[in-house]
């Protein structure tokens, strides 16, 4: 991975971080969950009106894309109710850089060499260790299980997209049509608030958007990115946002213990480097 790109994904992890941890002040989750989807969909008009439609080849991505996020947003309401998700959230994003780099290999035979597959594996390796932190061990099987499928979720759609926006012939039109199609998840979530007479607080909406346009922007940046670099070292570096978000937690949030979240930062940080050294 060249420094340009790893910039770009270092600054993308910042960004994913950062409303991640907007999201850890607000109690209302699924509201703030459905504002950054409706910011995503609005965005996604606005790329669709500047952009040319996608070939045709990669709509077959937009679309297992567009229904695997679905099922991703489903498991983490899902995972709310039945657990801690800070507990096994970083199991989720710790197998899916694995999952992609496999899969890559498998459909579009793009290999890592070998210092990048060590920087692959420590990057994963530090994210686990960050799980294991949080009590992620002692965590319930049935949550377990859900923070699996959501890894493999993640790393369903990461896979999907980094092969479509290779073949869409525009970024800017693939990312459109990508956010756009995320609008049922607002409307699902605001009818079901509507059924059961709740509402939405100010505060809820203005995190929300505000979120909305950090992980819209974040991700935008690790699609544009995977046109120029392997999937799997993409994959690995942006999910190190959730070390960066553990060590905000140490240093904004007061959260403790510290140690080991520390340790797993160093491990994560042993691995991008090894990336960036890989070339």
């Amino acid at each position: 991975m060249t420094t340009f790109a790893l910039g770009i994904v270092l600054f993308s992890a910042l960004l994913h971080a950062g409303w991640n941890a907007m999201l850890k002040a607000v109690d209302d989750r699924a509201g703030v969950l459905g504002a950054v989807s409706l910011a995503h969909a609005l965005v996604g008009v606005a790329l669709i009106a500047a952009s040319p439609l996608p070939a045709m080849a990669s709509w077959p991505s937009i679309i297992i894309s567009t229904l695997v996020h679905y099922g991703y947003y489903l498991l983490l309401f899902r995972t709310y109710r039945h657990g801690d998700l800070s507990q096994v959230y970083p199991i989720s994003r710790g197998l899916a850089p694995a999952f992609v780099a496999f899969s890559a290999w498998i459909l579009i035979d793009e290999s890592l060499a070998p210092l990048a597959v060590a920087g692959l594996v420590a990057i994963t390796a530090g994210i686990c260790l960050l799980a294991l932190q949080r009590g992620a061990a002692a965590a319930p099987r049935s949550t377990l299980g859900y923070a699996v499928l959501l890894g493999l979720c993640i790393g369903t759609y990461s896979t999907a997209d980094g092969i479509g926006i290779r073949l869409a012939g525009t970024a800017t039109g693939y990312m459109g049509w990508l956010f756009l199609l995320e609008a049922p998840v607002p409307l699902a979530i605001a009818l079901h608030r509507h059924r059961n007479r709740g509402h939405f607080a100010p505060r809820t909406l203005v995190y929300g958007l505000l979120g909305g346009v950090a992980a819209v922007t974040a991700y935008g940046l690790v699609l544009y990115v995977k046109t120029i670099a392997p999937l799997g070292a993409v994959s690995a570096v942006r999910e190190s946002s959730v070390i960066i978000a553990a060590l905000i937690g140490v240093f904004i949030f007061g959260e403790r213990p510290w140690q080991g979240r520390i340790l797993a930062a160093v491990v994560v940080t042993m691995g991008v480097m090894a990336l960036s050294l890989a070339g």
